[in-house]
């Protein structure tokens, strides 16, 4: 097993959020790029504040569906910016970017087959996320983790409904690549609770230690 299990706070809007999250030494931050989402920001505030972190923060930028504009447009804004394709993107959509690239899958009907991974074999990793597939995720629910238990895709990326109190069964259930939080550590939909991610970090950290 992995010594460390990575964090990811996702759906940050302002930059002292970004910044507390790099403070409480989370590997990575999302940007969500898709106006339906109440937590939404522009190319231009998300290119702000991922050029006040340090380097060694991964940025990640969430797209539904968009179009080939719309995301080369954000990877030209950030240059290390890391899609993460939460559509029905193909493949070779995915691909045409040049650039590592996480296909988000929603297990709301099931978890996807080993068919559905082998088509996206390029992937980095897979977020499995709670909601339905095609959907954006950040609903606050959780789905069955013991299911992951025997087929979980190398990198794996947990996310859905994750908060302080929850995470540590759902490492010691699925042992994942990585954590991807947004509503377990808000006060309000795009503004993160500092305390919450606090508490978050440290219950990640305790279990990751409680099982090394």
């Amino acid at each position: 097993m992995q010594s460390r299990t990575r964090i990811k706070m996702c759906g940050i809007t302002r930059l002292e959020d970004a910044l507390c999250a790099e403070r409480l030494g989370a590997d990575a931050i999302g940007f969500v790029f898709c106006e339906a989402s109440k937590r939404a920001i522009s190319i231009e505030s998300a290119a702000t504040i991922a050029a006040a972190l340090a380097p060694y923060i991964v940025r990640v930028g969430l797209f539904l569906n968009a179009g080939t504009d719309d995301v080369t447009a954000a990877l030209k804004a950030i240059p290390n910016l890391i899609p993460q394709f939460h559509g029905t993107e193909t493949a070779e959509w995915c691909e045409r970017f040049q650039r590592p690239y996480v296909k988000a899958l929603g297990v709301g009907n099931g978890l996807p087959t080993h068919a559905e991974l082998a088509h996206y074999r390029h992937a980095q990793g897979f977020l499995f996320d709670s909601h339905g597939p095609g959907e954006l995720g950040g609903t606050g629910h959780t789905f069955d983790w013991a299911a992951l238990a025997e087929s979980a895709p190398a990198r794996l990326i947990l996310a859905g409904g994750l908060d302080a109190s929850n995470v540590a069964d759902a490492i010691r259930q699925v042992r994942p690549y990585a954590l991807d939080v947004s509503s377990g550590v808000e006060q309000a939909k795009g503004v993160k609770d500092s305390a919450r991610m606090q508490a978050f970090v440290d219950a990640v950290r305790r279990t990751d230690e409680a099982l090394a």
